[in-house]
């Protein structure tokens, strides 16, 4: 009897110790997974960047190619969950899993490395699905398989296993904080897609312990936790109501990270470490939202996005003066507050767990549609990224399902009254003559922002949803019957971002911008003969002085020189007629507009010869032949964004090609964000080439009544001598190698930039 006794001790204990195994290695499982499944998001996109001249649509295009492969994941393991024999089930999900070996280590495959000249993100939509689809796809159905799995363990959390999405979520917020502070800075990309292969080894080991674990403790399906003995549910099946919700609530803070990304790195630089961070504070709302145990309120949140919103539409109409760091902080408060409010909701509203893949079935649609609407498109419905600001109004809406009185207080009085004043501006700075007193942040910004302001203060003192949709139609309405008055003489968007040309100082000049930044202008007295080039390329600036420093070695010769960056043209007319000129351009948007002889008169008037080569430089310049130009000058910037894989030591190596042995190479370093200097210094000492550098500062006259911009310029060449006159020239300083780690295909180091530059 004591030894049966004893026995019995034993297996208790074991079965205790088993038990007790089973929740830390799911959670160490789907932690991996999560892991895995977000790390490889900034890393391909990093890799595939310099095929499409380092736009941010590229990442725009690769979150809703993750999304929609995502959705897939999801209905996969639903389907194995629904359909198949739990056994059945684990080994389907192994062929998978080995499968997706085959494409490892992940790199770009051979007849992928030229792009189309149109059609850029159906052609990037089809290299994410050759190079890593099926891997993303094997780890993407995990997170909601092992959940169900779980929910088969019989273990004492598993009638609810939704919480093990929180941990998903940190396996994901982990990675892409790690991609930031240790990935991106210390690996290659090579080593980074090395060290993903391993971890897809370990994880994948671990979901066939999982599978093992679920398979020997599997309950008889009548004593699955959603079921009672009857076989009727604990609740009823979800309606399409619930699923409506679902996937609007699913989609509005999809559709606002894609919006908030493009609009943080169109004007910073088109880098995974500044993606990353947007997706970081995404998914740190999932894991707030799916906690056991709530932090903030969601009524508590509700209160506090009206005054975000405010402050967030001030931005988009009054741009100018406002410190980096306090707008980008802001964009991603009003950002988090929005996908969080948006997260618990949805929290509240999902099903028991026998609905548990379906759920997240629908959740990822949402996510798709909300990635869909604002990549692919939005560009085509907008002149403007008018989806950030009508993302935002959609986010207000989510009020409603809060239930009665969240949003009655002692302060939306105050907010209604804030309203009433930005809906008479939107009427005043839309009057054409009072417009070109100012320069708009982004034109067609200004109707939007305002209108979805005011409808910011309706949602806050109303409660019935006829209302609600009315103030959405309204503002909605406003924006597309008054965005022909924005002020804009042209504006077109293109994958690469948004082109416009406006009237500013009361007509006196035409501008064209990119984003928020001019890329060149031209004075409208200039219309009737050969236009004087202003902005960044004045004759008494730096980017003029390398030229002429340039014509002054060739003599008058026949010389050829190159522009990699069409701009305005300005350039083009300070050309001597023994020159023969050739512009590489990768923005069709940007040629249109230049070559428009009613905006701008460079081209017409001082380049109709001039071949504009269109696509990306890295691709068409390896097309020239070796030792082609005697001046080349880079000046490829989108808005104030940097594609870094033109700044890179094969980039180099490549436009030193193309020069002759006295060429030079002149680059436009201007930026507000970053320090660009210290990484050509290194780039030059890596090559052995010489270097100057040199910032114009105009003189107010110049500035404020010719339209003169300051300008940074680095130019390099193979000896002294070639720099011709700047070498002798005090202005221009030798370049200082700081010893900063020069930037390569393989890696590059955008945050030590930024922090150069706030630290200047």
């Amino acid at each position: 009897m004591e030894h049966s006794q004893k026995a019995l001790g034993t297996d208790a204990n074991s079965v205790h110790a088993v038990k007790t195994a089973i929740l830390p290695v799911f959670v160490a499982t789907i932690f991996l997974s999560a892991f895995l499944l977000f790390s490889v998001q900034p890393f391909f996109a990093k890799m595939v960047l310099p095929r499409l001249g380092g736009s941010p649509g590229v990442w725009s295009v690769a979150m809703v190619f993750f999304q929609t492969v995502l959705l897939l994941g999801y209905g996969y393991a639903h389907l194995l969950t629904k359909y198949l024999k739990p056994r059945n089930a684990v080994l389907f999900h192994a062929c998978i899993l080995a499968a997706a070996l085959l494409f490892q280590p992940i790199a770009i495959p051979a007849g992928w490395e030229v792009p189309p000249q149109s059609g850029q993100s159906i052609w990037l939509l089809g290299l994410f699905a050759v190079a890593v689809g099926l891997p993303f796809f094997a780890v993407s159905a995990n997170g909601p398989l092992l959940q169900a799995w779980f929910s088969r363990t019989g273990h004492d959390h598993a009638a609810d296993p939704y919480f093990l999405y929180g941990s998903s979520n940190i396996g994901s917020f982990a990675s892409l904080i790690l991609y930031i502070i240790a990935f991106e800075p210390l690996q290659t990309i090579g080593d980074q897609s090395r060290s993903w292969t391993v971890g897809y080894l370990m994880l994948a080991g671990l979901v066939m312990v999982c599978g093992a674990i679920m398979l020997a403790r599997a309950p008889s399906p009548a004593m699955l936790p959603s079921e009672r003995s009857d076989g009727s549910r604990d609740e009823a099946p979800a309606s399409r109501k619930d699923r409506f919700q679902w996937v609007a609530l699913a989609a509005i803070p999809s559709g606002l990270l894609v919006a908030v990304t493009a609009h943080v790195s169109v004007d910073i630089a088109a880098a995974p470490f500044l993606w990353v961070i947007p997706l970081a504070l995404f998914l740190l709302t999932f894991v707030l939202a799916f906690a056991r145990r709530q932090i903030v309120a969601a009524r508590t949140i509700a209160s506090i996005l009206p005054w975000l919103s405010a402050l967030g539409f001030i931005t988009f109409v009054v741009d100018a003066g406002i410190p980096v760091w306090m707008t980008l902080g802001l964009h991603l408060a009003l950002f988090f507050c929005v996908a969080l409010l948006a997260h618990m909701v949805l929290v509240s509203k999902r099903p028991p767990a026998n609905d548990l893949t379906g759920f997240y079935l629908w959740m990822s649609f949402g996510g798709v549609i909300g990635g869909a609407l604002t990549a692919l498109a939005s560009p085509l419905a907008f002149n403007s990224v008018a989806e950030y600001p009508l993302l935002i109004v959609g986010a207000l809406l989510i009020w409603p399902l809060l239930g009665p009185d969240t949003v009655r207080g002692r302060n939306f009085h105050e907010i209604a009254s804030l309203g009433l004043v930005a809906a008479f501006i939107s009427v005043v700075v839309n009057i054409p003559a009072i417009r070109t007193l100012v320069m708009p942040a982004e034109p067609g910004f200004y109707t939007v922002a305002i209108a979805a302001f005011a409808l910011a203060s309706a949602v806050a003192i109303f409660r019935s949803t006829g209302l609600h949709i009315f103030f959405a139609v309204m503002s909605v309405g406003l924006y597309f019957a008054l965005q022909s008055a924005s002020g804009s003489l042209f504006a077109e968007r293109s994958f690469f971002g948004v082109v416009k040309a406006y009237p500013s100082d009361q007509g006196r000049f035409v501008v064209m911008a990119h984003g928020t930044t001019e890329h060149g202008a031209m004075r409208t007295s200039d219309r009737n003969g050969k236009p004087v080039p202003i902005t960044y390329y004045h004759e008494s600036g730096t980017i003029a002085d390398t030229l002429f420093a340039a014509q002054e070695k060739i003599d008058g010769r026949e010389a050829e020189m190159g522009l990699v960056g069409l701009g305005t043209g300005s350039m083009l007319c300070h050309r001597k007629p023994a020159e023969k000129w050739t512009a590489y351009e990768i923005d069709s948007s940007v040629v249109s507009v230049a070559s428009n002889s009613s905006l701008f008169g460079f081209i017409s008037e001082c380049g109709t010869d001039t071949p504009i080569v269109l696509g990306d430089a890295r691709i068409t310049l390896a097309d020239e032949p070796v030792g082609k130009f005697d001046y080349l000058l880079l000046d490829a910037f989108s808005s104030d964004s940097i594609p870094v894989h033109l700044l890179t030591a094969e980039a180099l190596e490549l436009y030193r090609s193309r020069l002759k042995q006295d060429g030079m190479l002149a680059i436009h370093i201007s930026n507000r964000y970053m320090e660009l200097r210290s990484v050509l210094a290194s780039l030059a000492r890596n090559a052995g080439m010489v270097g100057r550098a040199a910032i114009f500062l105009p003189p107010e006259h110049l500035r404020e009544g010719e339209h003169v911009n300051p300008a940074e310029v680095v130019v390099l060449a193979n000896r002294e001598s070639d720099l011709g006159r700047i070498a002798r020239d005090s202005r221009w300083q030798m370049l200082e190698d700081e010893g900063t780690t020069a930037w390569t295909d393989d890696y590059s180091n955008i945050l030590a930039a930024i922090l150069r530059r706030q630290w200047d």
